[in-house]
């Protein structure tokens, strides 16, 4: 399905920023019994509404499709254990809600982010739509529905369970099409001087990071605080707190209260916003320019690999993520790389989507010793290379493609590459 208009203010005046090439859902790796299978491919096109300044995806995958076969883990993705320990500490001191009152995380996965709030004596559901991951958070003590969180369902949890002083949703706002309807079942949920806490990527990071690999049919919108703080305003909410951090290659938090709560607006809103401003996310110049640099890094990688296999050379490629696909299907990396590595077990074994290269463990470069290593997890460069420091000094070579083509071996280990 193909909307017409902004997901955040309804305006039509929407502007093709980046037009990548169309992929199947990034998550969809498939068994061997499956790899003959074609996979649809779904268009993969960035549009900017000139009104509110959200950068967008218009066209909007079943969320069956999407979550039906989810695999991913908060609990194995880097870091995040204790990005959300903290998180959770640091939400608490801020907002300092009664104890025990009750915290609900909208797309909960594996229940990390509440096992925390669990620690610190607060009242934890989960929600999420992904039947694996509800599953291991319940097998863990994380009471988890396996559901879709909608307007409906948030009645039903308040007559169940009451008011949530605390809701939080993180790096799952930006996959919701109908944002006004998800907010309104955050209202429905929320005591009267409750909070919604959200963390999502950062349109700012984006833009400086190049994170190109960010972009899949998951992630429908990309926002500012500029874009949020509207949107909120409009829907009888106040955005009172902003914070940059540093996950995900770059993202935000942002906390909102209902309409006249009692807590103030922090200075950092408007701060984060005039940086915006400075920096230009909102001119569709800046997608151009970004636009350029991906065709210029496309024609150097391929040129170098085309090289490379000529001479027979053995190429692995190291990352399986969702967002590997856009890169696999943007740089043309199916008949150049012989086989995938990845540090999640949930992937071993399985094929990635539409090119059906085979996925191994990462331990497998010691078994198969390919000559070359592409990390197409390029935000994890450093520590995929100081964990397989052993394949450099056998004699290996890993590839970094982003956001320059450079080549690390093992007499470089103590050099700028690694360290």
């Amino acid at each position: 399905m193909r909307r017409s208009d902004c997901r955040l203010c309804h305006f039509k005046d929407l502007e093709l920023i980046l037009k990548f090439i169309p992929t199947p859902v990034g998550d969809s790796y498939v068994p061997v019994e499956k790899i003959h299978q074609k996979q649809e491919e779904f268009p993969l096109e960035l549009f900017l509404c000139k009104t509110c300044g959200c950068a967008q995806l218009l066209d909007v995958v079943n969320p069956k499709i999407l979550y039906g076969n989810y695999i991913y883990q908060t609990s194995i993705s880097l870091g995040l254990v204790e990005h959300f320990n903290r998180y959770a500490k640091e939400v608490l001191d801020y907002l300092k809600p009664a104890q025990a009152s009750l915290v609900i995380d909208i797309g909960s996965n594996d229940g990390t982010l509440l096992k925390a709030f669990k620690r610190q004596g607060m009242k934890v559901l989960g929600i999420d739509p992904a039947p694996e991951a509800s599953k291991s958070a319940n097998a863990a003590g994380i009471e988890t529905l396996n559901d879709y969180f909608r307007e409906e369902l948030a009645r039903q949890i308040y007559e169940q369970h009451g008011p949530a002083s605390i809701i939080t949703a993180n790096n799952v706002i930006a996959n919701i099409d109908d944002l006004p309807s998800f907010i309104r079942g955050i209202r429905t949920l929320l005591s009267a001087d409750g909070c919604f806490v959200f963390e999502t990527g950062y349109m700012v990071d984006f833009v400086q990071g190049k994170l190109i690999d960010t972009i899949y049919h998951e992630h429908l919108s990309y926002f500012t605080v500029s874009c949020m703080e509207k949107f909120f305003r409009e829907q009888g909410m106040e955005l009172i707190y902003a914070e940059h951090i540093p996950t995900k290659g770059g993202s935000f938090r942002v906390i909102v209260q209902l309409k006249g709560g009692k807590r103030n607006v922090s200075p950092m809103v408007q701060q984060m916003i005039q940086q915006e401003n400075k920096i230009g996310v909102g001119d569709p110049a800046i997608y151009r320019e970004i636009s350029q640099e991906v065709e210029e890094w496309k024609a150097q990688l391929s040129a170098w690999l085309t090289d490379m296999k000529s001479q027979g050379k053995k190429v692995a490629g190291y990352g399986a993520s969702v967002g590997v696909t856009t890169l696999l299907y943007l740089f043309d990396l199916a008949d150049k790389l012989d086989y995938i590595v990845d540090d999640n077990p949930a992937r071993y074994n399985l094929y990635t989507p539409g090119h059906h290269l085979p996925v191994f463990s990462s331990d497998e470069i010691y078994k198969r010793n390919p000559d070359y290593v592409l990390i197409l997890a390029w935000r994890y460069n450093e520590p995929i290379i100081k964990r397989h420091k052993k394949f450099l000094n056998e004699g290996g070579q890993f590839i970094l493609f982003l956001p320059k083509l450079e080549i690390v071996s093992g007499a470089q280990l103590n050099q700028d590459a690694v360290k």
